[in-house]
């Protein structure tokens, strides 16, 4: 089952995974190099898996987050970039001084995940208050009762992305009001199986994620259900709630960068990133995110077949996008 590669992911990390077909012997030589987000990185792997049914070609999946993968597609290193956030200004600066072009395209929608240990009966649901009280830069909370009074004295131990990752990013923007801006006294780590396996092991834990990374241990955590300023009830993440829009704020879209100056017109790129397109609804499923529908893809396949360069963002990450807003932004 495609969703059972998230388990690997600790791997993948270290060493990027490589796919090599054998179904054409004269494309051995042409490689497709792929990096960044670890958010992203089971639904390209899984596309990537298939795709070896159709091409000769060799796929390399690296995971060094959405700010370490940009780096690399920047210096033209790779030819896409799995990020689970827009490009940042300061990536546009970089790929502008390398004459990097990029065409943006979302692929499917997350419910960033905050969650507990199974043991924790208490903090069923959050505030963003509560959360960022617990996380924003400088927070002295050290014990559940810290937070709400009438929470158990039991000591907090925090698990997060590290710095480079866009899920951290989306995050510390959404709760604490600024990208990056975060404590900085917590067990951080690129690889997500290692925020899994922190919150799974302390009855004290708390982490946050990607939805497809709770999905496959929840047998192991417990999903918070988290009321959004001005509201009075928590809402969970999940499917139904990222595409009715109430899962806030914490809902945003996954994407990938393709190089559009050497890299959208290469035929072995063209190829995989139609077949890409053209699977998403599947392989999205699988891995446990949240597909677009029909006619999102079909707008978003339609923007990839004008190699449109660009971001619909200016370098600014936004909070609470709802997808029908996102399309708005490929059809204009």
């Amino acid at each position: 089952m495609k969703s059972n590669k998230i388990k690997n992911l600790g791997l993948a990390a270290l060493v990027a995974s490589t796919f090599t077909f054998s179904y054409s012997i004269n494309a051995a030589d042409k490689t497709i190099a792929i990096d960044g987000s670890s958010t992203v990185y089971p639904i390209t792997e899984a596309v990537a898996e298939d795709f070896q049914k159709k091409t000769g070609t060799k796929v390399t999946v690296g995971v060094s987050g959405t700010g370490g993968g940009f780096k690399k597609f920047c210096r033209g290193e790779t030819v896409i970039s799995n990020a689970s956030r827009p490009i940042s200004k300061k990536e546009m600066d970089a790929c502008a001084e390398n004459g990097i072009t990029y065409i943006e395209l979302p692929v499917a929608y997350d419910a960033l995940t905050v969650v507990v240990n199974k043991g924790n009966d208490w903090a069923k649901t959050m505030t963003v208050d509560e959360l960022n009280k617990v996380w924003m830069s400088g927070s002295s909370v050290k014990n559940w009762k810290d937070v709400n009074p009438a929470w158990p004295n039991q000591p907090m131990k925090l698990f997060g992305p590290g710095a480079d990752s866009g899920t951290f990013d989306y995050f510390t923007e959404a709760i604490n009001g600024k990208a990056k801006s975060s404590r900085s006294d917590y067990t951080a780590s690129e690889d997500d199986n290692v925020l899994v396996t922190g919150v799974a092991g302390d009855k004290g834990g708390l982490g946050y994620f990607g939805l497809a990374y709770y999905l496959e241990n929840k047998d192991k955590l417990s999903a918070v259900s988290v009321v959004a300023k001005g509201k009075t009830a928590g809402v969970a993440p999940s499917e139904a709630t990222v595409m009715d829009g109430t899962y806030q704020p914490l809902s945003r879209p996954l994407f990938i960068y393709v190089n559009g100056s050497k890299g959208a017109f290469d035929k072995d790129v063209k190829a995989f990133v139609e077949y890409y397109l053209a699977n998403a609804p599947k392989l999205v499923k699988e891995v446990k995110y949240v597909p677009l529908n029909t006619t999102e893809y079909a707008a978003v396949s339609k923007h990839w077949q004008a190699k449109k360069p660009g971001t619909g963002f200016g370098g600014v990450n936004e909070v609470g996008l709802k997808i029908e807003d996102l399309i708005k932004r490929i059809k204009d």
